[in-house]
This record gives structure tokens, sequence and C-alpha cells, in this order.
């Protein structure tokens, strides 16, 4: 009623904004809509873990103390080796590496990397050094759970701070101690993956659930056929494809794009008893239930007491003894009644009427679990 008041120059601005709210409605309800790719991955298509032990050189004299760290100047000692430099053991004895940093290399090998293909590498101190800022990494072996080398790592590290110290005083912005160096190392050796292999494929939901497993198998059978997917149990779909590679790119990419029907999920409130961080999604509901709460503290002062003798006293001493007052305090807790709610906007009004803190809610949440009055699956990590 109110827009019709509206004077004319402002009904435009109105109807703007009336145009953008449909449209954020629109594009809201769409986002909702997920594919087989959002919710499931083939099994063996997967990136596997790389790391390395590797010497980060030319630093401004903050690298590591070869006295408390003795592996960067062993790790230094094996590098010149392999150079074709040794040094006698009183010399390794007595070197003073401050430019140079003991570290680990780590890196994610995609699926289907091939010799030659450059991938992102991971740069952290394992000693104590000061700063890896203005470093190259010298090459390094990268390797994986079986021991075998798939990558090699070289190059300048980008560390994303700063910092600055003089007389006692000192200034730091971000982390020092780790950098990244974007393309720096080279894959070597591949990793066969089993997606060739046989009559059929497997999907993976990234979460078990049979709902969503019976959807996707019935999406994949309504476009390739009555029989092309079957759920085993879950988790797992069996998924019948083409046996010749391209068809079976081809079949995989039509695949991971069909749409699935919306589903409402599970109802679960995930709290972290670290932070006092509470969330929950839509699905989410509360029964009718009270709830007292109140605020219970203890504090506890202590007093100093002079005790001196008298002036024509002998032999007496001055005592320093302490008097300590204890404290308990208990707010009154109202008994609040909280009704039937059955969207997440009414429950998450029904929570905040309490006034308690993050922490106080951890608490209520799990005692309202218990009662039975929160229709919802409480997770604690």
């Amino acid at each position: 009623m109110q827009f019709f008041n509206t004077p004319t120059s402002t009904r435009p601005h109105w109807l703007l904004a009336a145009l953008c709210l449909s449209w954020g409605l629109l594009a809201s309800g769409t986002a909702q809509a997920s594919r087989i790719k959002e919710v499931a991955a083939v099994e063996g298509v997967r990136s596997n873990q790389l790391t390395g032990f590797g010497l980060v050189v030319g630093l401004d004299g903050t690298g590591d103390q070869t006295t408390q760290m003795p592996y960067t100047a062993q790790g230094l000692t094996n590098y010149l080796q392999q150079l074709g430099i040794t040094l006698p053991d009183a010399a390794v004895s007595k070197l003073q590496l401050k430019n140079v940093a003991a570290v680990l290399v780590t890196a994610a090998l995609p699926a289907f990397a091939r010799p030659g293909q450059a991938i992102d590498v991971n740069v952290s101190s394992m000693g104590n050094a000061k700063s890896l800022k203005g470093g190259m990494l010298i090459t390094t072996p990268l390797k994986g759970a079986d021991g075998e080398i798939y990558a090699m790592a070289q190059g300048s590290l980008i560390v994303a701070g700063a910092g600055a110290a003089a007389g006692g005083s000192k200034v730091q912005i971000n982390h020092l101690s780790a950098g990244r160096i974007p393309g720096g190392a080279q894959v070597e050796r591949i990793v066969p993956t089993p997606l060739l292999e046989g009559a059929s494929i497997t999907l993976g939901l990234q979460a078990s659930d049979f709902q969503t497993a019976r959807k996707v198998a019935e999406a994949i059978n309504r476009r390739f056929g009555a029989n092309a997917a079957r759920a085993l149990d879950g988790r797992t779909i069996d998924v019948t494809a083409p046996t010749d590679s391209n068809a079976r790119v081809s079949f995989i990419a039509e695949m991971e794009e069909l749409r699935l029907e919306s589903s409402v999920p599970s109802a679960k409130v995930v709290i972290n008893s670290r932070t006092g961080s509470v969330v929950m999604n839509q699905a989410v509901t509360l029964s009718e239930c009270a709830i007292a709460h109140g605020n219970l503290s203890v504090s506890i002062t202590t007093t100093p007491v002079i005790s001196q003798p008298n002036a024509l006293s002998t032999g007496g001493k001055t005592v320093v003894a302490e008097k300590s007052n204890i404290e308990i305090r208990q707010e009154p807790g109202m008994l609040i009644q909280l009704p039937k709610s059955t969207q997440l906007s009414d429950v998450v009004r029904a929570l905040n009427a309490l006034g308690a803190t993050p922490q106080d809610l951890l608490a209520i949440l799990q005692a309202i679990k218990a009662a039975g009055a929160l229709n919802a699956e409480l997770e604690v990590i």
C-alpha cells in the first residue's frame, strides 16, 4: 500500500528494487539445483599427495641456526656430495648457515598428470628460520606414499608477509616461515588410473545418503536407459559405460551435467566446541519446550594482612598473611517457553530469545537434544 503513495519520481527505484529481488529469488532457486558432479565423483579419479625434504638458500641472515638444527648442515653436506664436493667432518661441524633453511615441500599430484606438467608446491620451514622471504628452493625430489619420485621441485618462493626487528622490538605481518611456488614442480612419473578398466565405472557420493544415491541412479537411467545405473549402497553407484576411451570420456562428461531433483537434507546441527560456532541447516526443527538458564560465578579476592609485634616486645617479628574472601553469585534464570518451530528462521528467533552467549548455547542445544525437543542430528567437532 505504501508503494502507491510514493511520489512518482521514486517509483522507478522501487520497481528496480522489486525486479532485483525477483531476479535474486530466481537465481537462488536455480543455484539450489545440483548436478551429479557436485555430489559425486568417479572412483579412481583422485589426486595424490607428494612430499619431500629440501633446502631454501639465499636468505638474508634469517635461516636456521645449525647448532640447534643439525639436519640443515647434514642436508647441505649431502647436496654438495652429489655435486662432487666433499667436506671434512671438522668443517661440517663449524658451518654457520644463516642463509640456508631446511624445509618440507608438499604438493598434490592431480589425476591424469603427465610428465613435464607443472604443479604448485608449498614450502614450510621445519627448523628455527626467522623468515623464508627472498629464498630459493634448490632441486627437491617429491615422493609418494610408495617411496617413488613423482615430481621435482625448484624455484623462488613467494611469501605473503613482511617483518622487521630492531632494538628489541619486532613487527610482523602474516606468516614468514611458509611460502608457495606456483608451477614450482615438474611431473616426472604418471599415476595409472582405473578409469578405462572394465565395462562400468563407479560413482562415490561425497556424503553417505540413500536418498541422494537413489536420485543419482534415477537421473542416469532416465538419460541413458533403464539399466544404466544401480545404487549399491548409500554412497556407491555402479554405472555401465562405453569401453572406448573417447566414448567413455564423453559419457562421463554428459553424465556429470545431469540435474538432480531437489530433496530436503537430513536435519543437522554442527557445533564447534573450540570456537563456540553453531551451524544448522534448513531442515532443523524445534519442538515445544521450556528452558531455564542462569549463570553461576565464583570470585575469590585476597587481601594482605600485616601482623606487627608490640613496641616493647622482644623477639617479635612482622608477619605478612593473606585473607581470602570467597563469594558465590548465581544470577536468576527465568523459565522461558520456546514455541514449536518448523522453520529455520523460527528456530533462530527462539534461540536468540534466550540471550545466551555462544558457549552457553552449546550446552543449551545439547540439553534440548537430550530432552528430545531438538529434531536434528547433533555433531560436535
